[in-house]
């Protein structure tokens, strides 16, 4: 039976990966800070006993290493956790505290999962770029390195930990809850005005992404790389 382990997988894209996995009969475990967002997702999933949750915080070592140290081997880990209530601002009154929790969760939480996943590990180690590293915007200067950090980190660590396959999943614009923390009651109208922009006239659907990761996961030949889902938003 192949376990996947989902970190983000209470909600957004990790929820909807979760679903299809369960579906295709995978055993799957969601990770995440907030044991109530996950106790949700158990509800909503309804997955049986193919569906285990466990707290971890992905900026916390600690935490991290505890995840992980009950396990004997998992096939898969996919990093769909990120913070976006503090990566967005202007450049002279950004705080560099929330410069850290950015770089916190986005990159060295992957950096922690995969120091602490790669001896259990048999398949591979999937983590979640961004548009922002192509396609920065005004205030989002810690959002946009971050994203392109986690690219070199994907590489470097393809290398170090192979035969374990180790990629990026670069979405565009996606409907998650997230969008909720930076954009608030303007959410649908950013959203709409981005869809018109799209080549293919419309932002991602959770789905979209959990398709793009499961692809990610099972092409036996793919390392190093990432995998854009962007609706086209790269060339507009």
């Amino acid at each position: 039976m192949t376990h996947t382990l989902i970190i983000g997988g209470g909600s957004g894209m990790g929820l909807a990966l979760a679903a299809r996995l369960l579906t295709e009969g995978h055993d799957v475990t969601i990770a995440g800070r907030s044991t109530t967002r996950l106790a949700d997702a158990a509800t909503t999933l309804d997955g049986g006993n193919r569906l285990h949750h466990r707290q971890v915080d992905i900026a916390d070592e600690s935490s991290v290493e505890h995840l992980f140290a009950d396990r004997t081997t998992l096939d898969h880990v996919v990093v769909t956790a990120a913070d976006m209530s503090t990566g967005y601002g202007p450049l002279r009154r950004f705080a560099l505290t929330d410069a850290r929790t950015v770089v916190d969760i986005k990159v060295l939480g992957p950096w922690l999962v995969a120091k602490h996943a790669a001896p259990l590990l048999t398949g591979s180690l999937t983590v979640t770029s961004g548009i922002a590293a192509y396609r920065p915007a005004v205030g989002g200067s810690m959002v946009a390195t971050a994203n392109a950090a986690l690219e070199g980190l994907v590489r470097a660590l393809a290398l170090e930990l192979a035969p374990v396959r180790v990629n990026a999943v670069s979405p565009g614009w996606v409907d998650t809850p997230i969008w909720t923390q930076f954009a608030g009651d303007a959410k649908d109208e950013r959203l709409t005005a981005m869809a018109r922009r799209l080549p293919g006239k419309r932002v991602g659907r959770p789905d979209d992404l959990a398709g793009a990761f499961l692809a990610v996961m099972t092409n036996e030949f793919l390392t190093g790389t990432v995998l854009h889902v962007d609706g086209g938003h790269r060339l507009v």
